[in-house]
């Protein structure tokens, strides 16, 4: 019998559980750790954030999900992983914290056969002075209950601008190191879209602040897309939409300390700046969740299984990470996500230390970072998941090595953005993209391929994502037919 551990129940670490699950007989079991008792739909906190959707409609228990699935749930976070077990035992094993109410704080020993590393982001809000919603002054949407605050927060505002006040309204990135340009782009619109149903635009200025180089960027190096025939840039597509919709915008920035009312950021120029706000929500950079490894002789091993942000090593180039841009390459990112030394770990979603960021390096004249971190959310996540579960599927029967890849230079994602909620008055930006890491030795003009990369804005891709929140949720919910629902 092997023992398939899983560490994060998120899009990566939910996909791969549920094919495994469905994959391997019950004489095999799978194991899922994760902190959370209840699975988010991530993509839908948007509308909870501008009070278009409740809270509980993007939520749902695990527990009861596991439990007729066949797969174990342990409410806990992931301290350490010991992967050549110790001198006494050699069994390898993680050590975990009971997150749950009955075992609050509790510690215990995992063993494993298979380890998947799944645990998603840490919300690195300290990385910035003031920012975020617990000990900072700004909102957020990356967690549900998160989204609800903002909820309440945009109310205040609303209520104000009804009084005929003016607000002004900040939303973006709030460091220079962000990653999910995605996310505040559509949260962005969606306040537009809110307070124009509200009859209050006039009196709100809307400002996206953001690490991107240009408008379109979005952590990919932008894009160009296939449109009506023509081909357009992401930056030309971007800039008319905010230019539609009134909405200023200030990129090339790092946010690097927030006030009650105004943030500082230095531009990649150098130049240290300043903007005032009413409301402000700003998405933080992402960390790995902070694990620590130790070898059997209970030596720390953290800095060759782990990046210094606390992303798990797997089969990328990580020997480009300090080589000249010019130099990169899509064959630098990893195929089978494994561990390169312990053959019996994988890494999937945010989890995995990517090779280096995707857009083009930038630094101010101070030294300071001004540029997206690779996205690793949604599709790729679930694409991810579903390979790595595969892999050690066929590894447990007998194989010898992955048979199974998902690299993001060799898959397209799709990403359906939102612009404002409405059955009849929503829009939704539709893009896919393939591949996601350019690669300009196929592909040299525009580095992807214009037969998978295209993109549109309007009310029909809103509907497109009004059902892929019920779809994703039932899915994620093991419903009957499941498995058929594309990652």
């Amino acid at each position: 019998m092997a023992k398939v551990v899983i560490l994060g129940g998120g899009v990566a670490g939910h996909t791969a559980a549920q094919f495994a699950r469905k994959w391997l007989n019950r004489t095999h079991e799978v194991v899922v750790v994760t902190p959370n008792s209840k699975w988010n739909w991530i993509p839908s906190n948007i509308w909870v954030g501008v009070g278009q959707m409740d809270q509980e409609e993007v939520l749902f228990d695990l527990a009861p999900i596991y439990a007729k699935a066949g797969i174990t749930y342990i409410q806990a976070k992931a301290l350490t992983i010991h992967p050549e077990g110790t001198v006494e035992n050699s069994k390898n094993f993680v050590t975990i914290e009971h997150t749950g109410a009955n075992k609050e704080g509790e510690k215990e020993e995992i063993t494993y056969d298979y380890l998947i590393n799944a645990t998603g982001p840490r919300l690195n809000f300290a990385a910035t002075e003031g920012l975020g919603p617990d000990n900072g002054f700004t909102v957020s949407v990356c967690t549900a209950s998160h989204a609800k605050h903002a909820a309440d927060e945009l109310e205040k505002i609303i209520e104000a601008l009804k009084k005929g006040e003016e607000k002004k309204i900040l939303i973006g990135t709030g460091h220079g190191m962000c990653t999910c340009q995605g996310a505040a782009f559509e949260y962005t619109f969606n306040v537009d879209h809110r307070l124009r149903a509200e009859g209050v635009r006039d009196k709100a200025t809307i400002t996206y602040i953001s690490n991107e180089y240009e408008l379109g960027d979005f952590g990919v190096g932008g894009m160009h897309l296939k449109m009506g025939g023509y081909i357009t840039s992401g930056k030309v597509f971007a800039e008319s939409l905010y230019a539609e919709r009134d909405v200023k915008w200030i990129t090339r920035a790092h946010v690097n300390k927030v006030e009650k009312d105004k943030v500082h950021y230095e531009n990649l120029a150098g130049e240290m700046k300043e903007e005032t706000y009413d409301f402000s929500m700003l998405i933080p950079p992402f960390a790995g969740a902070g694990m620590k490894a130790y070898d059997k002789n209970g030596e720390d091993i953290t800095s060759s299984m782990f990046n210094a942000g606390g992303f798990m090593f797997v089969d990328g180039d990580y020997s480009k990470a300090t080589a000249p841009y010019e130099t990169w390459d899509a064959s630098d990112w990893p195929k089978t996500c494994q561990n390169p030394k312990y053959k019996n770990i994988f890494a999937a979603g945010i989890a995995f230390a990517p090779p280096h960021i995707i857009s083009k390096p930038m630094k101010s004249p101070n030294g300071t970072p001004i540029n997206p971190t690779p996205p690793r959310t949604g599709m790729p996540s679930a694409m991810m998941g579903k390979a790595v579960a595969a892999s050690i599927v066929d590894m447990i029967g007998g194989a010898s090595a992955p048979t199974h890849t998902a690299c993001m230079a060799e898959m397209g994602a799709a990403c359906v953005a939102s612009a404002g909620k409405g059955l009849f008055s929503g829009t939704a930006v539709a893009m896919t993209m393939y591949p996601i890491i350019p690669n300009y030795k196929k592909y040299p003009d525009y580095g992807r391929d214009f037969g998978g990369t295209f993109g549109e804005i309007g009310l029909a891709a809103h509907w497109v994502k009004h059902l892929l929140h019920h779809a994703f949720i039932w899915k994620a919910k093991m419903k009957p037919f499941w498995s058929i629902i594309p990652e």
